[in-house]
């Protein structure tokens, strides 16, 4: 959403209520634009314009972006009825707006992204802009060479018709490896590693394009990403 704005579009965005509230409260007198009370739902704002909604200013929160350092047990949703989700870790307004870019597993740890830029996101997480998610991988077998040469040119997952695409492969020690992709399958990572007869033990994302996961972040903890980051160079 960008100014101007309708004044109920503009309520109901920002204070989160419904448009038909927005257009009632507007017509019996509770909003003030700049210390004038307005009337008219389509009423413009502007940027820089203070708006309060029954005596309480209402702040128009630009596009956000965030890096999360995830633990294990919680799962990548806005809401869930059995588990914690990611966002029981954000102390943010308006965290209706927020969306992951690129989940993990519930098990998984490492890099979370969280935005409200849609067209960022879908940059982020499409296959077609080949933006590589690196994850650390504990096999829980040794990974042999041939495997990792088969992973490096693409394997047949289960009920999948193509290959996957070709991943970056670097060999830590016998049981782990980090390992690359740019596409976003249901458990792609496991079930690579399945496919070449092995398993994963412990998965962590470590990076997603030229977004590192900060080593100041401890599990559960999160920052506003840098404008370098943002850039997604």
């Amino acid at each position: 959403m960008k100014f101007p704005y309708r004044l109920d579009k503009f309520i109901s965005h920002f204070a989160e209520v419904p448009r038909s509230k927005a257009k009632q409260g507007i017509k019996r007198k509770h909003v003030e634009v700049n210390g004038e009370v307005i009337i008219k739902a389509d009423h413009s704002v502007n940027e820089g314009d203070t708006v309060t909604w029954y005596g309480e200013s209402i702040n128009a929160v630009g596009k956000r972006y965030f890096m999360l350092n995830k633990p294990e047990g919680y799962v990548c949703a806005n809401q869930d009825e059995l588990h914690a989700t990611v966002f029981d870790l954000l102390d943010e307004p308006l965290a209706s707006q927020l969306q992951v870019a690129g989940r993990l597993d519930i098990d998984t740890t490492g890099l979370v992204l969280i935005t409200s830029d849609g067209d960022w996101n879908h940059v982020l997480t499409s296959p077609r802009h080949q933006k590589y998610k690196t994850y650390l991988v504990e096999c829980e077998m040794p990974i042999t060479d041939d495997a990792i040469e088969q992973l490096e040119n693409g394997v047949q997952l289960h009920n999948e018709r193509e290959l996957t695409k070709p991943a970056k492969v670097e060999k830590l020690a016998d049981y782990a490896i980090r390992l690359s992709i740019y596409e976003g399958k249901y458990h792609q990572v496991k079930r690579m590693l399945a496919a070449v007869g092995n398993g994963v033990a412990a998965l962590h994302r470590e990076a997603i394009a030229n977004i590192v996961l900060d080593d100041a972040l401890a599990p559960g903890e999160y920052r506003a990403l840098t404008e370098s980051e943002i850039k997604l160079h």
